[in-house]
């Protein structure tokens, strides 16, 4: 327990003892603040107490111990024929790198790398049902994937990463899966920094509306639309939308691996201020395409007044069974309702002449 600080620890033991694995991501968010560093480490732990499966057995100690044995790669690592130059962005399970690829061609990509220690049987299966998700799809607004492969494996550079021939033997070592880079923010920052029209903000939903459409013909959910998986990057000067990150992807028509993965019986799937009722309910029997069609209107809902139907704060303070019956039952307000309590209640300008959506207490 020498490697994690007492803070760490403190605020690991009380969530593993006395807040539902549900609510482990509001917890951080209230406990570590602006402290990156401190909620990712406190995030490693309970990843690694899910993971080794004695949630009553000693849990802090037991988690910590499990974490204590891994690191990290290093920047510099060479997988393959790709350098890591260092980490962008960190899961549950993996982590992604900004990398450069040396052969056959020079680039930067990300690579998404499954975490040391945590490649059990349905770490595995779920990171290798993304990487599918990512190679089936083809649209312009949707992250690429790009290579494929896992850490140990001799690197063939004519193989196919989406081909049957090309597959990577993953018992190799841990597998990994390398995507275009995308430079973005979050869409909603985008409109806002750059003071978007009700119009200008449309427009550029609409392309998000038709990768989201391009999955579902291909029979993926994405199951966790909000705006930081919906990144706006510039092409020659002109914004468009990417959709990243399908981790929690359910496939509706085809199977994504060929090892066992299911969401387990009562878990929550995906971010509750953008969950549809269905998916509040915690059983994966009922969620479709609508899901992500109501996570959509949640979004635009964003977009257009600068919050969503239900506020975070309210979400997050409330308890997991009120939680759940505020997204399940309740009506959310509609968008020109809540423009105009927002204008009794704040000094609130929904779009001024410069187009920004923008709130003064």
């Amino acid at each position: 327990m020498s490697n994690e600080s007492p803070n760490a620890r403190a605020i690991f033991t009380d969530a593993v003892e006395s807040v539902p694995a549900e609510r482990w991501s509001d917890f951080l968010a209230e406990r570590c603040g602006e402290d990156h560093a401190l909620r990712a480490r406190v995030q490693r732990l309970l990843d690694a107490q899910l993971e080794i499966g004695s949630f009553m057995n000693h849990p802090a100690a037991a988690a910590i111990s499990t974490l204590n044995q891994t690191s990290l790669e290093e920047p510099g690592t060479i997988i393959g024929p790709y350098q890591l130059l260092q980490p962008i962005g960190e899961g549950g399970f993996g982590v992604v790198y900004l990398a450069e690829q040396e052969q056959p061609v020079r680039r930067k990509v990300a690579l998404k790398l499954i975490k040391p220690g945590m490649d059990t049987r349905q770490v595995i299966a779920r990171f290798e049902a993304e990487r599918q998700a990512l190679a089936i799809m083809d649209h312009v607004n949707i992250a690429r994937v790009l290579d494929a492969g896992a850490v140990g494996q001799a690197f063939q550079p004519d193989a196919d990463p989406t081909s049957q021939a090309g597959k990577p033997n993953l018992r190799g070592g841990r597998p990994y899966f390398v995507m275009e880079l995308v430079h973005g923010v979050p869409i909603t920052n985008y409109c806002d920094d750059n003071q978007l029209t009700p119009r200008q903000r449309l427009e550029l939903f609409v392309p998000v509306c038709q990768a989201i459409q391009h999955a579902h013909q291909k029979g993926i959910i994405h199951r966790d639309i909000k705006p930081s998986n919906v990144l706006v990057t510039l092409y020659d000067g002109k914004p468009v939308p990417k959709v990243i990150d399908f981790g929690v992807a359910k496939a509706t028509e085809q199977k994504l691996t060929e090892r066992t993965l299911f969401t387990h019986y009562g878990t929550m799937v995906g971010t509750p201020a953008y969950m549809s009722p269905e998916q509040a309910e915690m059983s994966g029997l009922d969620v479709d395409t609508r899901s992500d069609v109501y996570s959509l209107g949640v979004l635009l809902y964003e977009l257009l007044t600068g919050t969503t139907p239900f506020e975070g704060r309210r979400l997050r303070e409330a308890g997991f069974a009120e939680m759940q019956r505020i997204i399940r039952e309740e009506e959310p307000v509609k968008p020109s309702t809540r423009l105009c309590e927002l204008s009794r209640t704040t000094k609130f300008t929904p779009f001024p002449a410069d187009g920004k959506v923008t709130t003064t207490e």
